[in-house]
């Protein structure tokens, strides 16, 4: 058993002696404790000892095949998907907000545009209001004018024609009274002469 014990290597790990130990129907107990004291006091952590670096570098390069392998197969292109489908999303969405701010722009210019039409056909339907008004109170104006002109005209005939027939009536008066007058002074009646005289005199 000594013998045994003693064959094995310092790097060979407690566990594989102490299996190895049972199963040729040795107690590990005393002298297994023993040799684990003496290593366990010998040695370090066995990440550090030379004799075990390939191993670990191996498992190492194994690791690092497999992570590459999941992160250039797997987790990448779902990355790049995901990165690829969040910038057509925003270009999508900044061109549509252009598309809508150009649309929203022309409905602006053509609302303002209607705008303008509509002022300038107010102001021309306004105008052509006040020239028809304008035009209707000249026409009812010069109507007017003309039937008081009219009326003035006919009152300036009867005016006259009543001054003629008061001055034919004066001339009457005047002669009736100077014959009367003149029969009264005289005693005798009034000439034709005279009584001409008195008319052209009236």
């Amino acid at each position: 058993m000594a013998s045994h014990t003693s064959a094995a290597t310092p790097g060979v790990p407690v566990e594989v002696v102490v299996d190895h130990a049972v199963a040729e129907g040795h107690s590990p107990t005393s002298h297994a404790g023993t040799e684990v004291a003496g290593h366990g006091g010998g040695g370090g952590l066995p990440q550090f000892e030379t004799q075990h670096w390939f191993g670990q570098i191996a498992y190492l390069l194994i690791l690092f095949a497999i992570l590459l392998f999941f992160v250039s197969k797997v987790f990448a292109p779902r990355l790049r998907r995901v990165m690829d489908e969040r910038a057509s999303t925003i270009a999508t969405a900044v061109e549509t907000a252009r598309k809508v701010q150009a649309e929203a722009a022309a409905q602006a210019a053509a609302a303002k545009a209607e705008v303008a039409k509509a002022r300038a056909d107010s102001r021309a339907m306004a105008a052509a209001a006040k020239a028809r008004v304008t035009e209707e109170s000249a026409r009812r104006a010069a109507d007017e004018e003309a039937v008081v002109n009219a009326r003035i005209a006919e009152a300036e005939v009867a005016i006259g024609k009543t001054r003629d027939a008061a001055m034919t009536n004066v001339a009457s008066i005047a002669t009736d009274t100077a014959a009367a007058i003149i029969e009264r002074l005289t005693g005798t009646a009034a000439t034709a002469a005279e009584l001409n005289a008195v008319k052209g005199a009236v």
